[in-house]
């Protein structure tokens, strides 16, 4: 007697639609829940994932109260003289939404593991979200929705509590494996149910198989690693900053020049650790952001970009409103003409360096898109590397190759965050001469995040200087550096010592907290509270030279670098011990050598031209 193969057609039948359904609703669903921000996000979460938690005779019997002759749909079924229940159909349904969750979740997780600053960046190149769903989300996610369409698929070809209480077990037309599986076993048919059974496993199983050998190859063709090669020295051309002379701009509330052109950012931000607001205006020149983690900087690049929304405030770049939560104005990242370069550079890792160039190109036609990007490989030299994958890179490769991209789509505002951070001592050098000579024929706004105090000063034109979410001063390089105005100032700018200061005189102050009277050449301020200076400043000899404000000291600590000595001095009397000191003293080893040798004391000498005098 021929064998009955119905339940295997009609389960690959039923497991087939079921996972095209799910794959397609699975997808939807996952991306609208990551995006999703709302306050029933949790109950939301619960329904969808619900028939992966309950029995799946409690699905069935929730499913038939909705399709039944009673229910819902069924009533509006019946009109057309059509049923649900107790068909093929039924099934089919029935395993639909059994194996919806694991699509779910599966994708959902695969969504979230993509890093979201490849998102974000690909709003800045001016790409749309449905853009940014097929070009960068979906192809990076491609492994979990693998894996997640493999579990539905198994999981709705193994249905069996759902699909017995909504199709029934009707051989030919609902009976799947499961059920041939079970009614063979009740009526003691042991060998049938041992070849449902084996069928089940060896399909299911080879699916999963299949997918984890696919996922490895897919794995090691599409790394995301950390760049391992050392990239040769390359010579580059030294390009001087623009010659402008900066403006100073007021901190508070600032307008744009009566042209209308630069970027005007006035915002605030409430944020868990602390609340940021900020106030500058820049026009044609390089802006940086110099401040310790945590003080806003890279924040007030994300708000700009568009990545991030202020809680208040407004930015106007060029003449139009990016922003303005008044006037309830919030132009999307990928209309805002601005472009931003991350730590991590955000390489799409999926996509060789031609095409990341590329990305935000795609309004142009094919040939002048080629010739640009030929243009920007031989501009930052990356000539050869066109058809490499960002893992094929080197760091200093790779920064140039997101700093192509960004310049590709000719933005009005270049945001920079932090982008040598990456790079070692060596590399930071040469592309830091490449990035000057780029930013030197920039036509428009560049904002450049630092904390490094000599690539800030090196880079940038002019600098703000943030702390705790605030801009707490706002100059030319020189001016910040040459004269802070306040002790944070200060210190973000290098500068290690300090004394608490009253004035003594028109050109004379006490610097209490060193036990010294000190003359200055500037006249001191109103309100001076406090007196500082560079510790490469400092002059030590081993005798009095005659000069004023020179001091005896004592060496209460040494502390050595590659190419300099730190000293840490005592005023006027010998040291307790190693925390017993009042400034700092930084001397190359040269100078070491030629000084260890002498007998104390030494005299220090506080040079009235670097007294830096601060306010309160």
């Amino acid at each position: 007697m021929t064998a009955d193969l119905s339940p295997l057609w009609i389960s690959l039948k039923t497991a087939g639609l079921a996972t095209i359904a799910t794959f397609f609703t699975g997808l939807a669903t996952a991306y609208w829940m990551l995006g999703y921000r709302g306050r029933w996000k949790s109950v939301i979460e619960g329904i969808l994932v619900a028939p992966l938690i309950l029995p799946p005779t409690v699905v069935g019997f929730l499913l038939l109260l909705l399709f039944g002759k009673n229910g819902p749909l069924g009533q509006l079924t019946a009109q057309f003289d059509f049923t649900i229940i107790f068909t093929w159909y039924a099934a089919a349904i029935a395993a639909t939404v059994v194996a919806f969750p694991l699509m779910y979740k599966t994708a959902l997780g695969a969504f979230e593991q993509v890093d979201s600053r490849l998102l974000q960046v690909a709003q800045t190149l001016g790409a749309s979200r449905g853009r940014i769903f097929w070009r960068v989300l979906l192809p990076l996610s491609v492994p979990g929705i693998l894996a997640g369409t493999t579990l539905a698929f198994a999981r709705a070809l193994g249905e069996f509590g759902a699909t017995l209480m909504l199709a029934g077990n009707i051989p030919g037309q609902t009976q799947t494996m499961p059920m041939a599986i079970y009614f063979a076993v009740e009526a003691g048919a042991m060998n049938e149910a041992w070849l449902w059974t084996s069928v089940i496993m060896i399909t299911s199983l080879s699916g999963i198989i299949a997918v984890n050998l696919w996922q490895k190859h897919y794995e090691r063709k599409i790394q995301n690693s950390s760049p391992g090669a050392v990239e040769a020295y390359e010579p580059v051309n030294g390009g001087g900053q623009r010659g402008k002379s900066p403006q100073v701009v007021p901190l508070v509330k600032p307008e744009l020049a009566d042209s209308g052109q630069g970027l005007l950012v006035d915002i605030e931000k409430q944020l868990p650790n602390f609340t940021l607001n900020t106030a500058f205006t820049a026009c044609q020149e390089t802006l940086g952001l110099l401040g310790g983690s945590g003080s806003g900087k890279s924040m007030t690049l994300r708000c700009i970009a568009g990545v991030e929304t202020p809680t208040r405030g407004r930015i106007i770049l060029n003449g139009q409103t990016l922003f303005d939560a008044k006037k309830q104005i919030n132009l999307p990242a990928h209309q805002r003409k601005v472009s931003l370069v991350f730590q991590n550079y955000a390489l799409f890792p999926h996509m060789s360096v031609a095409h990341n160039i590329a990305f935000g190109l795609q309004h142009l036609p094919k040939p002048l898109r080629s010739q640009k990007v030929r243009q920007l490989l031989t501009g930052l030299k990356l000539q050869g590397l066109s058809d490499r994958y960002p893992h094929q890179l080197s760091g200093g490769q790779q920064q140039r190759v997101a700093l192509a991209r960004a310049l590709a789509t000719e933005p009005e505002v270049l945001l920079l965050d932090e982008p040598f951070s990456a790079l070692d001592t060596y590399l930071r050098s040469q592309v830091e001469r490449q990035l000057i000579e780029i930013l030197s024929t920039y036509s428009g706004v560049a904002l450049f995040v630092t904390h490094n105090l000599e690539e800030a000063y090196r880079v940038c034109e002019k600098l703000m200087v943030m702390s705790g979410g605030r801009a707490i001063a706002f100059d030319s390089k020189h001016r910040i550096f040459e004269h802070p105005q306040t002790v944070r100032v200060a210190q973000l700018t290098g500068c290690k010592n300090f004394s608490r200061a009253v004035a003594v005189g028109t050109n004379a102050l006490e610097a209490t907290d060193w036990g010294v009277t000190l003359q200055a050449v500037e006249a001191v301020p109103n309100g001076l509270a406090d007196v500082g200076i560079r510790a490469h400043q400092i002059a030590l000899t081993p005798h009095d030279p005659g000069l004023n404000n020179t001091f005896p000291c004592w060496l209460a600590l040494a502390s050595e670098t590659p190419h300099r000595m730190t000293l840490f001095l005592k005023l006027n009397a010998t040291p307790t011990d190693g925390r017993d000191y009042h400034v700092q003293a930084e001397v190359f080893k040269e100078k070491w050598q030629t000084l260890k040798d002498y007998p104390f004391p030494w005299y220090v000498r506080f040079d009235p031209l670097r007294l830096i005098l601060m306010v309160g």
